[in-house]
Order: structure tokens, then sequence, then C-alpha cells
């Protein structure tokens, strides 16, 4: 029974105060998202922090110093500490090497010297014998550049303490992001992937035609098509020897690698649109007979563009996946704040007693709205200027999908197909007036700050949004002590109710004393009852929807199967809203009433 318990209180869903719904049993790898340590990685970028030069005073000082946060700056002194004795001969031949490189990029960053041997680290072969690539004539200039310096990575992976330390320095690195990283990760996973109603596509099929030999004559030749399949994986990479606030993606064939500080929070666009890419380029591939149909108006403009910047690609494939990542991306992020805006609004404007106070907060929600778009089309222009020349055309196209749940992978052919050049040519005019507004809301954020945002911040979802952290590291005590502390000041709010309900679940399965868990379940009850009695017209519906669904497996754990029904009832009775917990509720009732 205890297993059934712990199975029933994970697939719980951990409710976002900020209205995004992640389940608890949410498994990034059933998303081909990994988060994994790169031994290749390590070593390379370790091998980088042995390079010193004498200054002005005759002291050794490091030739690398890429800023790095607090704790990824306390994993340096330890490998330097830890190498204090590298042999004299290997880290001069290292100093030297990394000293006329950076002469020859004398205006580069730290964070953009090591880019190029971040993408060298991954032609190697896995540790220990970090061979070279076997065909090096079709890799890009600057890694060819970098390349001859994988010898003095495996010279020092051979010479240092970096190959004993390197499992423990792998295990540092997966706790560490443990916390921030993989919450924040599947949050980012969730969002993007509930806007665009779809999943990821695990893997590639490819069509191979291979040739035999029947026999000695030239035309005993048969061919044979073969298919084979390719697993596509999205890998965030945890490397505390990267640049603090920095992000490098890679897309090798059908891997695609973020390299990231394991301390950051994924709300930065760059992994937001890393991740958008491993999704749409199959999307895109799998619709490329309909691209004829937007190629003779994207290639002319394309080439045009690159007379002015040669960096944009003129590829009409590339074009239309990142207009659609940069559309994604722009769309979903406004399409949350407005959201959130209205949610909030509704409950504010309650409060308010005059029809001409309701008026004037109602104008003012409007203009924050009009911003948002505002800001939306200025995005979007500067997507098109970098060569993304589709991506008004697909955010227009993506409001279409937002509230009715088609998937965007069954809705694509459609997009494409619906393409009116005409009206395309008129966009950029069309959104000037819009780009004008929003330039001048930045200017005026800059030396305003404050007026950043339409709504002032909820203090009760800030709290809470911390208190999420140490349910995040499972400190369950302290935040079990941090809620109360929250209810005591706020002894209405539902929100606190549910956060209090969870981390009693929580705690309840990890507890062997049958007593003590019984007394852990009571508290969830009562908190999650609480969430019910303390709820308003204003409460939102998908927080009550997962209550019911808590209060329903308790139940259904104390075998009331029964009422645990009528509580699956009353969730599926507030319908599949965004977020809610429909879903488990039909499958929970089912599996109840089954002879």
């Amino acid at each position: 029974m205890r297993l059934i318990f712990a199975f029933l209180v994970f697939s719980l869903f951990a409710f976002n105060v900020n209205g995004q719904v992640v389940p608890a049993g949410f498994d990034l790898l059933n998303y081909g998202v990994r988060i994994e340590p790169d031994k290749r990685l390590i070593v390379v970028l370790a091998a980088l922090e042995m390079a010193q030069s004498k200054n002005a005073a005759g002291t050794d000082e490091k030739l690398i110093n890429t800023p790095l946060s607090d704790t990824s700056l306390k994993f340096r002194q330890q490998l330097m500490l830890d190498n204090a004795n590298l042999p004299d001969d290997l880290r001069r031949r290292i100093s030297l090497f990394v000293t006329q490189y950076k002469k020859s990029r004398p205006t580069a960053t730290d964070a953009e010297l090591i880019a190029p041997f971040i993408s060298m680290a991954y032609t190697l072969t896995p540790v220990p014998e970090l061979s070279d690539p076997v065909i090096t004539n079709d890799l890009p200039g600057n890694l060819l550049d970098v390349l001859d310096f994988a010898p003095l990575v495996r010279e020092f992976y051979r010479r240092s303490a970096i190959s004993s330390k390197l499992d423990d320095y792998t295990k540092d690195y997966r706790t560490a992001s443990d916390t921030v990283l993989k919450s924040s990760a599947r949050e980012m996973v969730s969002e993007l992937l509930g806007y665009l109603h779809t999943r990821p596509r695990l893997t590639f099929t490819e069509r191979v035609t291979t040739q035999t030999q029947k026999g000695k004559g030239k035309g005993s030749s048969l061919q044979k098509v073969e298919i084979r399949q390719h697993e596509r994986r999205f890998f965030l990479v945890p490397e505390k020897l990267a640049a603090k606030d920095n992000v490098i993606f890679l897309n090798i064939r059908d891997d695609y690698f973020v390299i990231l500080p394991p301390d950051t929070d994924l709300s930065f666009s760059e992994v937001r649109r890393a991740f958008l890419q491993f999704v749409i380029d199959p999307l895109v591939l799998s619709n490329s007979k309909e691209l004829s149909l937007v190629r003779d108006w994207v290639k002319p403009l394309l080439d045009e563009r690159r007379k002015t910047d040669p960096t944009i690609t003129p590829d009409v494939y590339l074009a239309v996946t990142r207009s659609l990542v940069a559309a994604a991306d722009v769309r979903q992020s406004e399409y949350v704040r407005f959201r959130i805006a209205t949610e909030q609004a509704r409950q504010k404007i309650t409060g308010l007693e005059t029809v001409e106070e309701k008026k004037a907060f109602a104008a003012e929600l409007e203009k924050y709205k009009q911003s948002l778009s505002d800001e939306s089309a200025l995005q979007l222009y500067e997507d098109y200027e970098k060569g993304s020349v589709l991506a008004f055309y697909f955010a227009e196209q993506l409001k279409g999908i937002e509230d009715s749940g088609f998937d965007i992978g069954s809705s694509l052919r459609e997009m494409l197909a619906s393409f009116d050049p005409l009206k395309e040519t008129r966009r950029i005019a069309g959104t000037a007036e819009a780009r004008k507004r929003a330039l001048a809301a930045r200017e005026t954020r800059k030396t305003k700050p404050e007026s950043n945002t339409f709504l002032a911040e909820n203090p009760v979802t800030t709290r809470l949004l911390e208190i999420q952290k140490a349910i995040d590291i499972k400190d369950y005590a302290r935040a079990s002590n941090d809620l109360k502390q929250l209810l005591i000041q706020n002894p209405a709010e539902p929100r606190i109710y549910f956060n209090l309900g969870r981390v009693s679940g929580l705690e309840a399965v990890g507890i062997e004393d049958p007593e003590l868990q019984t007394k852990k379940l009571v508290d969830a009850k009562t908190a999650y009852t609480n969430v019910l009695k303390n709820a308003t017209v204003n409460t939102d519906r998908a927080l009550l929807s997962l209550t019911y669904v808590a209060l329903g497996r308790i139940y259904e754990f104390d075998n009331n199967n029964e009422y645990a029904v009528k509580l699956y009832d009353e969730a599926i009775k507030l319908h599949d809203v965004r977020g809610g917990g429909f879903k488990d509720a039909m499958d929970a009732k089912a599996r109840l009433l089954k002879p």
C-alpha cells in the first residue's frame, strides 16, 4: 500500500503561483530533454584554466578569467588547488597556446574566447581517449583554429589530477543543477509545449538507398532502400566554468546541446529558442514540400538583406525554421503576460467601489495590453532584421491555435498554405506605429524602471516563488514553516493552503512510521479543504481543479473510493481548464469504476 501511495502523491501537480502548472511526475526524458554534464567539456575548460602569464609585478595571473557565479568561483578555486602540482612544461605549453590565440583576437572577451573551445570539445571522443574527429574538412574555421589544442587536452588528462577527480566533479555538477536549472527546465518545457499543444518528435526516420552486388556482371547490382531511425535529444549541459549569464547552443546532427552554468534560470530567451528549435526543426522538415508556396517570396528578400548583413542565411528552410521559432518565443511570452494581467486585474477590480474607478482601471489594463502587443511587434521586427523574415506571419498564425488546442505539428501545413505574399509585403509598414511606441516605452523604462509593469508585484506570489526553492531541494520542514508564517499575514489565500497540502503530502511519502504518516495525510487533507473554504468567485479554476484531485487521491488512499469519485467529479465539472487536473480526474474515476 505504501508504494501505491507514493505513486499517487508524486503524480500530483505542483501548482505554480503564476498559473503555470507542471506535473510533479513530469519526466524531462519523455520529451527528449536530458540534464547531463559532459566530461569532455569539463576537461577542455579545466585545461584552459591552467593558462597563466606574468604580470608587470612578476606574479602569475590567469589568462582565461571568465566571469563566474559565486558557486562556480569556489569550484574554480578547488580546481586550481587540485592541479597546483601540474607539470611546469605542460602549463607552459598550454599558456603559450592560449597567449597566441588571445593575441589573434585582441577585442574578444573571455566568454567569446572560450566559445570555440566548447565547440571543439564536442568533436572529441569520450574520455579517456579524447581523440580527434576522423573528418575535419567540414568543420568551421573558428573550430579548426582551436583543434590543435586537443593534444594538450589529452596530455592534461593524463598528467594532471583531473582524471582522478572527474567523477567527483561530475557528481558535483549534477547536484548543483538539481535545484534552479532542473525545476526551471521542467517549467520551460511544460510552458512551451503547452502553448504549442505538441510533443517533440524524438526520432528521425531516414530512407537510405544501398546497392548490393548480385553477381560479377556490371548490371548485376541490386538497389535496396533501408529505413534508419535516429534518436533526437536535447541536452542541457551544466558547466561551472561557462561564463555567468552566458548560453552556448550547438546543434550536432540529431543532438542539440545548450551549455550553461548549473544555477541558470531557463527563462532566458536563448534557451527557450534552442528548445523551440529542437521541437520545430522536424516539423518544418516534414512539410518541406509546402515550402514552395513561400520560397519565391522569401528567397529574394533574403538575398536583398544579405547585401547589408552577410551573416543572414540564404537558406529558405533555415529562414522558415528561425522565423517560426522567433514567433513562438515572442507570442508565448505575450500570451502568458496577457493572461496573468487579466487574471490579476479581475481580482483587483472587484475591490473597486465606483463605476468610474472600474472604468479607469479597465482603461489602464487595455493600455498595458497594447504595450505588450507593441513590444511583441518590435521584437518580431528585430528578428525580421536578422533574417527571420516570416516572424510576423507566423506570429499571426499562432494566435489561431493558442486557445483552440490544435497541435502546431498538424497546423503547420495549413499555415504555409495560407501564405499571402501581397499581405506580407505590407507587414513592416503596417507595424511602424506599434514599433515606434515600443521604442519610446523602452527608453522610458531606462529612466523609470518602475514603469516596467502595469500591475504591482504581488508579495504573496514573490514569497511563494522563494518557498518553492526550498520545496525543490526537498527541505520540506523549512518550506512548511515559511508557508505557515506567510499564512499568518494572508489567512484567506487559497494558494498558501494548497502549497501547505502539497508539502504535507510530499513529507508523508518518505515516512515509515504509520502513525506519523497518517498525521501528515490529515494535515494535507485539512490544508486542501481550506483551499475550498477560502475560495472566491475569482479563485483560479485550475487551482480548484487540482485541489479536488489531490483530495480525491487522499480519500482513495484511505479506501474511501465512493467519496473519492465525488471529488473527481467536482474536478471534472470545472472542465479541462488550462493547467487543471481534468485528465487526472477522468483517469482516476475510470480506474475506480472499472469492474
